[in-house]
Order: C-alpha cells, then sequence, then structure tokens
C-alpha cells in the first residue's frame, strides 16, 4: 500500500508552505505530493494569501525534489485547452526527471469559473473525453509524425506533438463516483483509478465497474491502480486526534467514519479494509499544512505498518 501526501492550496497556503510539506513527504518517505487544482477555497477557510496555480507550483517543486512523484487529483478540464496542457505537464515532467502525473477531471465547482473569468461549458464531460484523447494522442504520436483530431470540442491540425515527457508514458488518473460514463473513460485512458472520499463498500462497487468497462476496452482489469483518496487525522491519543480535528474545523467522529481518523492503530486497521477491497494506494488529504509532526507520526507509526 502506497502513501500519498495530498493538499488543499486553494485553502490557504503560500508556495513556501507547500514546499515544505513537499520536502517533508520526500523526507519521511512517503510516495507522492499532490495537489488540488482551485483558484477559490471553499468553506469557511479565509483562503489566504490567494490561490497558486497548480502546474506552477509542480513546476517549482520538480526542481526542488528529487524522488516523490508529482501530480494533481485533479486538473480540471476546463482550465486548460487540451494541447496547452499536454505541453505543460510535459516540461514538468522534463523538469523533474520523469515524476510526473496527470489526474485530469471534467471541472466542477462553477464559483470560481465565475470568480477569475474562466468559461464553465455547460457539456464538460464530453470535453472531458476529447482533452483526454487528445493529451494521450500528443504524447503518443511518433517523433517526425503529426497529430490532428477533428472533434465537436476541440480541433488539431497537422501539430508537431512536442515537446515529449521524459516518461515513455505519463501515469493517467481517472477518478470519481459515476456509474457508467466515469468507468468507461478510466477503462479506455486511466493508468489510474481514484475513488475520492467513498466508503469501503462505494469504492468496491466502482472498482468493480472500472475493472468490467477496461476489460470492454480490450485491457485487463488489473492493468490500472486502484486507490482511494481520504482525509487524515491522526494523533497519538484522543487528545491529539481532537486537536487536530478542531484544527481543520471537524468532528472526529464524522472523520471516524468518513475518513482516516484516530490513533495509530486505529487508522491502520481502517486502511487494511481498503486493501482488502482492491485499494493498492491512499492519498491522504492533509488539511493543516502547517502541522508537519502530522505527517512524521503517519510516516513512524501509520506507513511503518503497511
Amino acid at each position: 500500500m502506497d502513501l500519498r501526501i495530498f493538499t488543499e492550496p486553494q485553502q490557504g497556503a503560500t508556495y513556501d508552505t507547500l514546499l515544505a510539506v513537499a520536502k517533508a513527504t520526500e523526507d519521511l518517505g512517503f510516495d507522492a505530493f499532490f495537489r488540488s487544482d482551485h483558484y477559490l477555497r471553499m468553506g469557511s477557510a479565509d483562503g489566504l494569501p490567494g490561490p497558486t496555480d497548480a502546474w506552477i507550483t509542480l513546476a517549482g517543486l520538480a526542481r526542488e525534489t528529487k524522488r516523490i512523484r508529482l501530480g494533481t487529483l485533479m486538473t480540471a478540464g476546463t482550465f486548460r485547452l487540451p494541447g496547452v496542457l499536454a505541453i505543460q505537464v510535459a516540461q514538468v515532467d522534463q523538469m523533474s526527471g520523469g515524476r510526473v502525473e496527470l489526474g485530469l477531471g471534467a471541472g466542477w465547482f462553477e464559483e470560481e469559473h465565475k470568480a477569475y473569468g474562466i468559461p464553465f461549458p455547460k457539456e464538460k464531460f464530453a470535453r472531458l473525453e476529447e482533452q483526454l484523447a487528445i493529451v494521450t494522442g500528443l504524447w503518443e504520436t511518433e517523433l517526425g509524425e503529426t497529430f490532428s483530431y477533428d472533434g465537436t470540442h476541440y480541433q488539431l491540425t497537422d501539430s508537431p506533438a512536442l515537446p515529449k515527457p521524459a516518461q515513455s508514458k505519463v501515469p493517467v488518473l481517472i477518478g470519481g463516483h459515476g456509474a457508467s460514463r466515469t468507468p468507461r473513460l478510466a477503462g479506455r485512458y486511466a493508468d489510474e483509478f481514484n475513488m475520492p472520499f467513498a466508503s469501503v463498500e462505494d469504492s468496491e462497487r466502482q472498482f468493480g465497474r472500472v475493472r468490467a468497462a477496461a476489460e470492454q476496452a480490450g485491457r485487463k482489469g488489473s492493468d490500472l491502480v486502484y486507490s482511494n483518496a481520504l482525509v487524515a487525522c491522526v494523533g497519538k491519543d484522543d487528545a491529539e486526534v481532537a486537536r487536530r480535528a478542531a484544527a481543520i474545523g471537524r468532528e472526529v467522529e464524522e472523520l471516524k467514519a468518513n475518513g482516516l481518523a484516530g490513533s495509530p492503530a486505529e487508522v491502520v486497521d481502517r486502511i487494511g479494509r481498503f486493501a482488502e477491497i482492491g485499494s493498492q494506494r491512499i492519498y491522504l488529504q492533509i488539511l493543516d499544512l502547517d502541522d508537519l509532526d502530522h505527517l512524521d507520526l503517519i510516516s513512524s507509526q501509520v506507513q511503518s505498518q503497511l
């Protein structure tokens, strides 16, 4: 079971804060640092000092880390044209020496689009399907060949399909709860399927749908990595768990029901339940980015037992 650190910088974080978390992620032996792709805070957080761009952040971290994987859960398809996104991700992959992964979703948070003048199309899923075809198609095009695409939403003509990523294949992550279209896209395009903030039972059902969709697409269900994203709130005792829950504005019992919360032993046991239904990787949503002792505890007393 891989453990990855997943951050939500739109809730309030500077680049320096994200760098400190990424370096702790690397030093403490976690597999990867991922971040969300949002431009507006959610809920009661003040969001100060303001949003940071996901791919600019990852470009900086690519030069300041050496080992960890770097990626997004999920890049919003509404934010970037697919040809431009393919260039950005390929460049950051080169900058990192081949450590980038692309999580790509349709985009959903209408308020952030209104706040920053980003078009919010009514039909987002069909656009996402075309974006996946274009981004992967550009990367897969042989050197010296060109790539063209004539879709409903995007048209590319004789693209040189450059630059290429450092990796022969940048892993593509697709995730979500949808019962039909999401598994179909994942079965065709994804290297990893991520189930965000879901129960063991719902995850098991969705993993099954994705495996079936992969087989319908001519792949093996085992060709994909299956993962979960879950909020983390771990403490060495009840008081520390309560303190960390209060710091992120959540209740302990709610966190235990819906995330990974409690003592290290409780969290190891809950992770084991996800492993039993086929989850191979957990993205730990860390909401208090100033509490690096939290990461240290998870590394020494949770990760060490997996």
